[in-house]
């Protein structure tokens, strides 16, 4: 029976129950949790080291009324991160490939920046709907647009990152196929694809890390005084 190229897409079942669940868990389990001994062992510490020098990069940006957002934002960056590189691992499930799942991250942060910016600093929200200097004809169709710009936002998001994931697991398995196809036939053809089909890995491990970055993309378009 032929197996369709998106059933690695689909959220497997065990007993009818969805695993995504665990899929989304697991993460968490595999980071050592800190003691309370004045000495940590070395994995503790180059991890503590590690998101130490995440956070500082990541609020760097940011003025010091954004830095309360660090827990959130760290937490969730590492999170993704992990759940993309296991996604990576042969025979595992990438939860970040559902648009449900990717769209469930953007909405609320995306909301919540909506609400404390027009909380906080009404005026400079609104005045994002009109850039300055717009004729006065133009002033009701740019008010429009600016709006549905803003409500498209986490949808364009959470579509870019699904579409990022999906695109390269797919071209992973239409190559690493190829190659066996191929090294029967044409030995030589069959390495030289291999090697391509390497270098696209590094690629999608990369992607895989980028992707996190998309609480900084939700950032960007905020205005710094609503944080």
């Amino acid at each position: 029976m032929m197996v369709s190229f998106f059933d690695q897409f689909a959220s497997p079942l065990y007993l009818g129950i969805p695993l995504i669940a665990i899929a989304i868990t697991l993460p968490w389990v595999l980071y050592p949790t800190p003691s309370s001994r004045w000495i940590n062992n070395r994995l503790i510490t180059v991890q503590g080291w590690l998101i130490n020098r995440f956070t500082n990069q990541l609020m760097l940006p940011l003025n010091m009324g954004g830095h309360k957002w660090a827990l959130l934002l760290v937490s969730l960056m590492i999170f993704l991160i992990t759940i993309n590189m296991l996604g990576l691992l042969p025979y595992t499930f990438t939860p970040t490939t559902q648009l449900s799942l990717n769209m469930g991250f953007a909405v609320p942060l995306w909301l919540a920046t909506v609400i404390i910016g027009m909380r906080n600093q009404p005026t400079v929200a609104l005045g994002h709907l009109l850039p300055e200097g717009t004729p006065i004809p133009l002033i009701p169709v740019l008010i429009i647009i600016e709006t549905i710009s803003l409500f498209i936002r986490p949808l364009a998001l959470g579509v870019r990152l699904t579409a990022n994931l999906t695109a390269g697991h797919l071209l992973i398995q239409l190559i690493a196929t190829a190659v066996f196809v191929l090294l029967p036939m044409m030995p030589t053809v069959a390495i030289l694809t291999a090697t391509v089909l390497f270098l696209l890995t590094l690629l999608e491990v990369a992607v895989a890390m980028i992707q996190s970055l998309c609480i900084r993309t939700l950032l960007k378009f905020m205005p710094q005084e609503n944080v």
